[in-house]
């Protein structure tokens, strides 16, 4: 299932160009995973409080077309699982009339706050401690 944020991009997210800074694509992409799990019933306070914290261990963005301040954008975001202990993140930021904005991917892992290492399968991990884990399956 791939999950969707609505985002208006804001004036001081411009660059000197008038266009939404290379950085500011990122923090669309982190919105998006946030609220990815916070719909899943994974607010950040409950995983801090079940010992395990998401982590992002690369990404990727290619850069198709500009955004200007006022646009609105949809912000997309799937978690795909395989084996061991890293997934995939697959995300685009879309324009209301479709075009694709940028594409970011990247690699993902839980991380056990005490020991300070990736667990195993993450994807069971969170699908346990979710409210609705249908929303993270990709």
């Amino acid at each position: 299932m791939t999950f969707s944020v609505d985002v208006t991009v804001r004036g001081y997210e411009l660059d000197t160009q008038g266009h939404v800074n290379q950085a500011v694509y990122l923090q669309y992409a982190e919105h998006a995973r946030w609220e990815l799990l916070r719909a899943a019933g994974l607010p950040q306070e409950k995983l801090l409080a079940s010992g395990v914290g998401p982590v992002q261990l690369e990404v990727t963005v290619k850069y198709a077309r500009e955004l200007r301040g006022g646009e609105r954008v949809r912000v997309t975001c799937q978690f795909v699982y395989g084996t061991g202990k890293t997934f995939g993140i697959v995300q685009r930021i879309v324009k209301e009339d479709g075009t694709v904005a940028a594409e970011i991917s990247g690699v993902g892992g839980m991380l056990d706050l005490s020991a300070r290492k990736l667990i195993a399968d993450p994807g069971g991990r969170l699908a346990a401690l979710a409210d609705n884990p249908d929303l993270l399956s990709g």
